[in-house]
């Protein structure tokens, strides 16, 4: 009978092959997934090339106008806004639109308007009716209101700030900020003087 055995063999051992670097692989994913978005993106603005869209105020008054002996402003600021769209095939979602009146570099009153679509080739109307209520002003402000008031007229300037998206069928953009400024937007306080429409800057 053989004898016991006094030793074994040492167990072979094979290199095996690494996995693929998991963290590399996703990043590159991730970088060609970003490169293919900004191609398809630069693509359609290409294709589409949106124009810019144009604001103006094209009326605008002032109701119970009141500045308090504490420098405090009272009033109405009823404002028209003409918001036109020349796109032939771009519609444009706003998701947000804020109107401010400034009188002098100073926030004097503020409204929001409800989320809406503007389609493509199409002029909206923007009814707003910011109020001040007992807002306090810089002494400089107010006297620059004095002034204007005993002129007839008030002077100010209107603000929007709004979040909007671009549609073309649809497909539609991210968010982009558009801001608008109106100035000088010149309201009289005499009936009978004919407003004068202010055209706006637009930013995109």
């Amino acid at each position: 009978m053989p004898g016991p055995e006094t030793g074994s063999n040492p167990a072979r051992l094979y290199p095996r092959s690494r996995p693929p670097n998991l963290l590399r692989c996703i990043a590159i994913t991730a970088i060609v997934f970003l490169i293919l978005v900004g191609l398809a993106i630069l693509i359609f603005w290409l294709v589409v090339r949106p124009s810019k869209l144009e604001y103006s105020v094209d009326d605008a008054s002032v109701h119970g106008f009141n500045l308090t002996g504490a420098n405090e402003l009272n009033a109405s600021f009823n404002l028209t806004l003409r918001a036109d769209n020349h796109n032939h095939r771009v519609g444009v979602y706003y998701d947000t639109f804020d109107v401010e009146v400034w009188i002098s570099d100073q926030r004097v009153a503020f409204t929001e308007v409800a989320p809406f679509y503007q389609g493509h080739r199409n002029v909206t109307t923007i009814e707003v009716d910011p109020m001040a209520r007992s807002v306090p002003l810089l002494t400089s402000v107010a006297d620059n209101i004095k002034h204007d008031r005993t002129a007839g007229v008030v002077e100010m300037e209107v603000r929007v700030r709004a979040r909007i998206r671009f549609k073309v069928g649809l497909a539609k953009t991210r968010h982009y900020v558009m801001t608008v400024d109106c100035s000088p937007v010149v309201v009289h306080f005499a009936r009978s003087t004919r407003f004068v429409r202010t055209y706006c800057d637009v930013d995109i």
